[in-house]
């Protein structure tokens, strides 16, 4: 399958947003990331709920996909589901590598034929992985994914997310990978982060998703 995506209005369509807290008395960050979809808060609920339809536009998920139940993300993280309530809110764990962070959705009718979608994830701090990566570590793997949602939405991308394998190998999935992390950075320094600081992260966030980082 010949995937593309067009970076500027992927890029532009999503807004970002680094948010400093705490988290049962721990130093933490939120990254917040929220779009609209041209599709209905119905269609939308589906689509980042049903196996068959993450599997189109995300990753493989197995498990029990309803409050209470545990999934696993293919190569990637599990966790246990919270709070599902359809058609507005999804609450999760996120467990990977021994870390435990906590995933929210919440979708809502923005159009007679569109749906907004905003993504929290919130995470304990690691004091040397933020220094050397920023929030972008976990920004640029969302922007990924809800570029392919945007597609999936739009009807662009219907076959199972493996077929666009080579795709992680273009010059369109490097140079979204180097726009988003610079969109994460803006965030980030919106959000009070050194600006120089936080490019330099952006840059090894960037290096590690294209393969380069040494």
């Amino acid at each position: 399958m010949d995937m593309h995506i067009d970076i500027a209005a992927a890029i532009g369509a999503t807004a970002r947003e680094v948010r400093e807290l705490t988290h049962e008395g721990r130093p933490a960050a939120a990254i917040v990331a929220s779009r609209d979809y041209p599709t209905g808060i119905e269609d939308l609920w589906d689509a980042v709920t049903s196996k068959e339809r993450l599997a189109r536009w995300f990753s493989p998920v197995s498990g029990d996909l309803r409050q209470g139940g545990r999934f696993q993300v293919e190569n990637n993280a599990g966790g246990e589901i919270s709070v599902c309530e359809p058609p507005r809110r999804l609450e999760l764990t996120w467990e990977f590598s021994g870390q435990v962070s906590w995933v929210s959705v919440t979708l809502e009718a923005s159009g007679e034929s569109s749906a907004r979608l905003e993504l929290t994830h919130l995470y304990v701090i690691d004091p040397e992985w933020e220094a050397k990566y920023g929030p972008g570590a976990g920004g640029v793997g969302w922007d990924l994914a809800l570029a392919g949602l945007g597609l999936h939405a739009s009807g662009a991308l219907t076959s199972p997310v493996e077929v666009s394998g080579p795709w992680f190998a273009s010059q369109n999935y490097r140079d979204l990978v180097d726009a988003s992390s610079a969109a994460w950075a803006a965030a980030h320094i919106a959000s009070g982060a050194d600006a120089a600081e936080a490019r330099a992260a952006a840059a090894r966030t960037a290096a590690f998703f294209k393969g380069e980082e040494h």
